[in-house]
């Protein structure tokens, strides 16, 4: 339970990092890069969309489908099993299209977003979280 609980947290704070991302996207602006200066080169590039659909608004998507299965899985709700096995693979497939985008930001943009790494960073402990916590 303790590491679901982990795992809520960790959707919070990419609810947070994604929110940013799209309240600068309609606003306009550009957003604040703490390390770098490229995260609008990185947004802003023909990359920034699968099917249409932003990727910040696909980050925040699956950060609230997370945040929400972590808490039934915290307080209980039935069918654990099944609301264990959609976490899980929701975190395996972002896991592996975080490294997708990391790759296009290395290889293909050439730039980094400080924003996109975090988001990648806190999708990664959380596949880090459930290996460990299968482990013990």
């Amino acid at each position: 339970m303790t590491s679901y609980a982990l795992l809520f947290t960790l959707s919070a704070i990419g609810i947070s990092e994604t929110m940013y991302l799209i309240r600068k996207r309609i606003a306009s602006e550009k957003p604040i890069c703490p390390i770098g200066d490229n995260c609008a080169l990185v947004l802003e590039s023909k990359y920034n969309k699968i099917f249409i659909i932003p990727n910040d608004v696909l980050g925040l998507l699956f950060y609230i489908m997370a945040s929400f299965v972590s808490a039934f899985l915290v307080i209980g709700v039935e069918p654990l099993a099944f609301w264990d096995f959609i976490f899980k693979f929701s975190v395996l497939i972002g896991a592996i299209m975080s490294l997708f985008f990391t790759y296009l930001q290395w290889k293909v943009i050439c730039a980094w977003c400080f924003w996109c790494l975090m988001s990648a960073f806190t999708i990664w402990l959380m596949g880090t979280i459930i290996i460990i916590s299968n482990l013990v």
